[in-house]
């Protein structure tokens, strides 16, 4: 598998071990299991000092220990879906009884501040900030029942809905406003996005909101200077209240979506038994093929 993680786990002792994994995108359904069978997928995984930089960093956990402290973030998986993600929390609480269950809206920096390293380590200040193409209204990037994407609204009335694949378009500061002039428009936003901004020009205020991580996400105010910038973390509903033209289709975040979740984490449990049955026919074959 192609997309990565860092998984921590912190000692009792206060020691840290940095693990990679290749399975990040789903790594939130994982948690489900609880900390033990965590734990047992880590061997042979051991990749000291290896860590992902925040703009490859598709998820991550941290184990700590001795405080019984998880902290996790991921780009992709139901963690970071609109109808999903209450459900995934209760989920994971429930089978970490005990534990501080916490989510990193800033990735990787967040994990090593947790054990006292430099967040700046794993900061790509030189990369320019992904463009987000707006999209129409039947782009068939916004067909199916979760679609994603990141729904803008302002405060004139005006609504549109850009691409999530590119990095959340707060990052680009005020010249996100210059692409709005010519971005298509959407007489209001009922789909199940996975993050979103407010914008009001008059007042200079912005509100923005995310279910996925974003890097610097808590330094979005040094991008638009002389505004009000709100972080709304994951409360989409701040971003309802503050405009009528988002409004997403009513779901069901309880049985249903608990239900839907344990699917999901059924199916990824048996495709990662299938790998590890694959891994080990290849590595065992050459013996058996020398014994005979």
């Amino acid at each position: 598998m192609g997309d990565r993680a860092n998984v921590i786990v912190v000692r009792e002792n206060g020691t840290h071990e940095l693990y990679r994994t290749g399975w990040a995108v789903g790594i939130d359904l994982d948690l489900l299991e609880g900390p033990t069978p965590v734990l047992a997928m880590l061997p042979g995984l051991r990749q000291d000092g290896w860590w992902l930089h925040d703009t490859v960093a598709q998820g991550g956990i941290l184990l700590d220990l001795g405080r019984k402290v998880l902290l996790f973030f991921a780009w992709e998986g139901p963690s970071t879906e609109l109808r999903h993600r209450a459900a995934v929390f209760e989920l994971i609480r429930a089978a970490w009884p005990g534990w501080e269950v916490r989510w990193l809206y800033d990735g990787s920096a967040e994990l090593r501040e947790y054990v006292g390293l430099d967040p700046e380590y794993v900061r790509c200040r030189d990369s320019a900030p992904s463009v987000a193409p707006f999209l129409a209204p039947d782009d068939e990037d916004l067909a199916g029942p979760d679609p994603g994407g990141v729904v803008v609204t302002v405060s004139t009335g005006r609504c549109h809905v850009a691409s999530d694949a590119f990095g959340h378009p707060v990052s680009e500061g005020a010249a996100l406003l210059n692409r709005l002039a010519d971005a298509p428009g959407h007489g209001g936003c009922h789909l199940h996005v996975n993050s979103g901004i407010h914008i009001d020009p008059e007042r200079r205020h912005l509100g923005w909101w995310s279910l996925y991580s974003s890097p610097q996400a808590y330094r979005i105010p040094e991008l638009w200077p002389g505004w009000t910038v709100e972080f709304w973390q994951d409360d989409w509903e701040r971003h309802v209240r503050a405009s009528d033209r988002f409004s997403p289709a009513a779901f069901d975040a309880g049985e249903e979506a608990r239900a839907a979740v344990l699917v999901e984490a059924g199916e990824r449990r048996t495709v990662r038994a299938r790998n590890r049955a694959q891994v080990t026919r290849l590595r065992t074959a050459p013996a058996r093929s020398r014994a005979g």
